[in-house]
């Protein structure tokens, strides 16, 4: 490969961007160059690049198949990425949980149901890979210290319970044990350390890394370059680009800066530009999705957002237009996110609808007492006063309430088909807990293109790139159209694994 193959990829991408009609400006650019004459300040074994479940994984399981030197680098001050303030939400079929609360679950299942949520266009190879290594990134997790609610939960679009949620419920309840593990077993954390470009051998091979130390994001950079040379090759784990508003605005031009989103601020992307740039495949950047558990009265993924997960199989959501249900409370996430999206007053302006909770089966949640602390959340005494707060017209709301009531008592929905299972026995009745809810940017399912040996694909050869493999939300076409909630934690941990025994195998 010349400088000017990496030149002409360069462009590629520039032109990639202005196709879509948006100039993709931010972040800055890194450069990969040849590695001829490189100078290398530094050697290590395995080189790792992003701290989530993905990179941490990797580092456990290179570390367990036999490497001695692995380096872990992270372009924040803090460590986890946006993997720390994710849900905690972790799918698996066939867990020691399932089998006590009865549930019969299989692998077959659960891709059958990412299948369906990906309408026809996600990677069956790959999703059968995750699942059918769910459990064993599970039990890393573990061993490691991670603590689980002590109950499955059913989340949207899926047929069965089969959710852990870590006891904290977010993600840092995975990555805390899991950086700890990896410290434990000797792996070098390196933080404020900036990707700046791959170096590449003569045969197109990935040789190594450019890194920039004493790096504060979004400041003006005093820190150095450093040329790293990688043994046993790079193994990108760097997220998505849910925060980069251009590049998103180039799929979506709807998904502006005042779109909110649920991604920590370094979800920016610049790994899997610089992966395109040595020829990686492009899949399925369009199909960037919203959680429609969010809610518009809070920042961030803040606290709603586990609290509506928890509670949408045994809640009802109303348009407060029409005091009426409008969605299937469990359905994919694109799905209900699309149904809320549609809630508008008689101008069209948007009227983010409410989901309605029983105070007694709400509060077995621990988000529900900080929802009401912090109001983001209401609690009310009678229907009455909840309708007026919201401005719902009172006699269909009362209706509607009576109906999905009598759904709860047969097992069976007839406005929307909503699997009632997790619903059984709990009936919407006063005193109620309510929320808004209002979909944020979330995840991308697009990215790079890899294989089941978590390999990243050239689209100039066909062939993997040589030294470079990727995990988590950095690869693409992994889930279709939408991806089924608490499904990310172990695509991320176990693709992450993959790459390691793939490289430590090469």
């Amino acid at each position: 490969m010349s400088n000017k193959d990496l030149l002409g990829r360069r462009n590629f991408i520039k032109g990639f961007g202005a196709a879509a009609g948006v100039a993709i400006a931010a972040p800055a650019l890194a450069v990969s160059e040849k590695a001829d004459g490189v100078k290398w300040d530094k050697e290590v074994e395995v080189l790792i690049i992003g701290s989530g479940f993905a990179g941490l994984a990797a580092a456990i399981e290179a570390t367990r198949k036999g490497a001695k030197d692995v380096h872990i680098f992270e372009k924040m001050s803090y460590f986890g990425g946006n993997s720390a303030i994710n849900g905690g939400l972790f799918a698996a079929p066939g867990t020691p949980m399932q089998k006590e609360e009865g549930v019969k679950d299989s692998v077959e299942t659960m891709v059958a149901d990412q299948l369906a949520s990906g309408r026809g266009i996600a990677d069956e190879a790959l999703l059968r890979h995750v699942a059918e290594h769910a459990v064993e990134a599970l039990q890393m997790t573990l061993d490691a210290g991670s603590e689980y609610h002590p109950y499955l939960q059913q989340l949207g679009g899926h047929s069965v319970a089969r959710t852990y949620q870590t006891t904290v419920s977010c993600g840092a309840g995975i990555t805390q044990p899991l950086l700890h593990e990896c410290r434990k077993l000797g792996v070098h954390t390196h933080n404020r350390a900036k990707f700046e470009g791959f170096l590449v051998g003569d045969k197109g091979e990935v040789v190594g890394v450019k890194m920039r130390d004493n790096y504060h994001f979004g400041e003006d950079q005093p820190g150095k370059v450093t040329n790293i040379r990688a043994t046993r090759g790079v193994i990108m784990a760097t997220g998505g680009f849910a925060q980069n508003v251009d590049l998103r605005m180039a799929q979506d031009p709807t998904l502006t800066s005042e779109v909110g989103c649920t991604n920590a601020p370094g979800a920016t992307g610049e790994g899997m530009y610089e992966m395109f740039r040595l020829g990686a495949i492009p899949v399925h950047l369009a199909h960037i999705q919203s959680g429609p558990w969010a809610s518009p009265d809070e920042g961030g993924f803040g606290y709603v957002s586990n609290y509506s997960i928890y509670n949408f199989p045994h809640s009802m959501a109303v348009n407060r237009l029409t005091g009426k249900r409008f969605m299937n409370e469990i359905a994919d996430r694109k799905t209900r996110a699309d149904a809320e999206l549609n809630c508008r007053d008689e101008k069209g302006n948007a009227l983010p609808p409410i989901l309605i909770t029983s105070y007694k089966d709400s509060k077995k949640h621990p988000n529900t007492k900080k929802v009401i602390k912090y109001n983001v959340g209401w609690k009310f005494d009678s229907v009455e006063e909840l309708a007026k707060h919201f401005d719902v017209p009172l006699a269909p709301l009362k209706a509607q309430i009576t109906e999905y009531n009598e759904y709860v008592k047969t097992g069976n929905d007839k406005q929307f088909g909503k699997n009632m299972t997790k619903a059984k026995d709990k009936y919407i009745e006063a005193p109620f807990t309510v929320v808004r809810l209002w979909p944020k940017v979330h995840y991308c399912q697009g990215g790079v293109q890899v294989n089941t040996n978590a390999e990243v694909k050239d689209s100039f050869t066909g062939k993997s790139i040589p030294g470079l493999y990727a995990a988590g939300e950095v690869c693409g076409g992994i889930h279709g159209v939408s991806r089924l909630g608490s499904c990310s934690i172990p695509e991320c941990m176990v693709m992450g694994m993959t790459a390691a025994r793939s490289m430590m195998k090469a």
